[in-house]
């Protein structure tokens, strides 16, 4: 029998005061966090950035072994917002998340913590 996975469901809504805007920049963060977190790279990361009006920001995902992670940041809004998701069907530890997030000075994270396993629960929530 292989390996009983997990299926973690991290999601954070992060006001920032320095938004990430370069799509090479936030491909290497990304690296950085699939490394920190332990994981596995499959694919990407993958990043671009949107001039359209009222959507401008960065779009970026990486796709896992165990699953994906990806990342909206919108700049033009004040505060900028940042919204991230990572899942896993693997192990996490959602402190190595938010520490990576400080390089982006967040002035406001709120998370919630989900086990998808065979319901939506909810692990935790709160302000990081």
């Amino acid at each position: 029998m292989g390996q009983i996975l997990e299926h973690k469901h991290l999601i954070v809504r992060a006001e920032l005061n320095n938004p990430p805007q370069c799509a090479e920049a936030i491909q290497d963060w990304m690296k950085s966090l699939v490394d920190t977190i332990g994981m596995k790279i499959l694919m990407g990361p993958y990043a671009v950035y949107s001039d359209m009006v009222g959507n401008r920001g960065l779009t970026a995902v990486t796709i896992i072994e165990t699953s994906h992670i990806a990342m909206h940041v919108w700049d033009e809004v004040e505060p900028a917002l940042m919204q991230l998701d990572v899942y896993t069907c693997s192990k996490l530890n959602i402190d190595d998340v938010f520490a990576a997030l400080q390089e982006f000075d967040p002035h406001h994270v709120e998370y919630k913590y989900i086990d998808r396993e065979h319901e939506l629960t909810l692990i935790d929530k709160g302000v990081a």
